[in-house]
């Protein structure tokens, strides 16, 4: 048998999502006051425009953007704008990872566009010469299941006619995010800040607002997903109202994990967190033989989300559903330790593991991490 480390991580929560609460995080430290009040009360309303507020200044949102709370976390705001803004022009989807090919699958299926989806194999990004600047393009800006992120934003149009449609769950307030060449960028509190599940943002440019007061979809629209009254962009959204009733609990939740954003430093300090973390893991995954990444271009390699492939002879050499039950096996040895959990890659994605590096990690977890996945599959290769 494998000795097993001395040292555990000190907070082993590495899920990809919901990811660790922030350092600190106590439940005592959440106002409940507005607890059991009415969604409408303009308290409660003055809370979420509150939060929106916050939310802009962490995030760095261009003033001309405005920001609207979905039910439904990322997913729901993905869809709202789905559903609200295509139809207009052609439309593209990038599919190298699980929820672009699901942004395709509706777009074709459940909106009856025809798009053309540019898809790439698990660890890479797709062509990005293939992008039809008069066409609109939904894509996710770092792929959360893939473990792959776009390189950048130079190769998306300034001058595009279409519009930009950025899943960027994983991405937001962890990596820089290139508003002039976004038109729409969607998160979830429940990935990079740790927040609780349950309500996405989408954040609107001017041309994804022009698209909604000028463009009427030809479809009938949802009222959780729907972002337009009868005037074309419901306004009022931006100003903290809400398309149904959303948890308190969760908001508050959700500011009090932006106020320490804002309070460590902001942005650029949660950017360095995450990459001092993925840098942490990455040095490990250097000198480390039975492990590789998933992502093969290191420019394209996401620093929250990283996915790993196990490369040992031994295991390659098994079937899918073989490599699947030692990973598995190996998530069940680290969780009876309580050195990590939630290492296992997406269901969806080929077997392997994932390490949420976001900022709410220590990187001196992920420096803790890593002898105990050396002992986690020398156990299981071992049985």
């Amino acid at each position: 048998m494998a000795n097993k480390p001395n040292v555990k991580p000190a907070r082993p929560w590495f899920s990809s999502g919901p990811t660790a609460k922030r350092p600190g995080w106590s439940r005592e430290a959440i106002p409940t006051d507005l607890l059991g009040r009415g969604i409408r009360a303009p308290e409660v309303v003055a809370r979420f425009a509150h939060g929106l507020a916050l939310t802009r200044e962490l995030l760095q949102v261009p003033e001309d953007w405005a920001l609207v709370y979905v039910p439904g976390s990322d997913t729901g705001a993905v869809e709202a704008a789905l559903w609200n803004l295509l139809g207009a022009r052609r439309v593209q989807v990038m599919a190298f990872e699980n929820f672009g090919k699901v942004w395709a699958t509706d777009v074709r299926d459940h909106l009856k566009l025809e798009p053309e989806v540019l898809t790439a194999p698990w660890g890479r990004f797709p062509d990005v010469t293939r992008v039809d600047p008069a066409a609109d393009l939904v894509l996710p800006w770092n792929g959360t299941t893939s473990g792959v992120r776009a390189p950048g934003g130079d190769w998306i149009a300034a001058d595009r006619k279409g519009l930009v449609v950025c899943d960027a769950t994983s991405a937001a307030f962890a990596m820089p995010l290139p508003w002039d060449r976004l038109d729409v960028v969607t998160f979830s509190f429940q990935k990079a800040l740790g927040g609780e599940a349950g309500l996405g943002v989408a954040a609107l440019g001017p041309r994804a607002i022009a698209r909604l007061d000028q463009f009427e979809p030809p479809r009938p629209v949802p009222k959780v997903l729907r972002l337009r009254d009868s005037n074309g962009f419901d306004r009022a959204l931006a100003g903290g109202s809400m398309i149904n009733t959303f948890s308190v609990w969760t908001l508050e939740d959700w500011i009090d994990a932006v106020e320490w954003g804002l309070s460590v430093g902001g942005l650029p300090e949660l950017i360095r967190r995450t990459e001092a973390s993925f840098a942490t893991l990455g040095a490990w995954v250097d000198r480390t033989d039975w492990i590789d990444w998933l992502a093969e271009r290191p420019e394209e390699r996401s620093t929250t989300s990283v996915c790993l492939k196990i490369v040992d002879p031994r295991v390659t050499a098994l079937d899918e559903d073989a490599q699947r039950a030692l990973v598995m096996r190996m998530k069940a040895l680290l969780e009876a330790e309580e050195a990590a959990f939630d290492v296992e890659g997406h269901r969806n994605a080929p077997p392997g593991l994932r390490v949420w590096c976001g900022c709410t990690v220590e990187a001196a977890d992920v420096e803790a991490l890593g002898p105990w996945l050396d002992w986690a599959f020398a156990e299981a290769l071992a049985e």
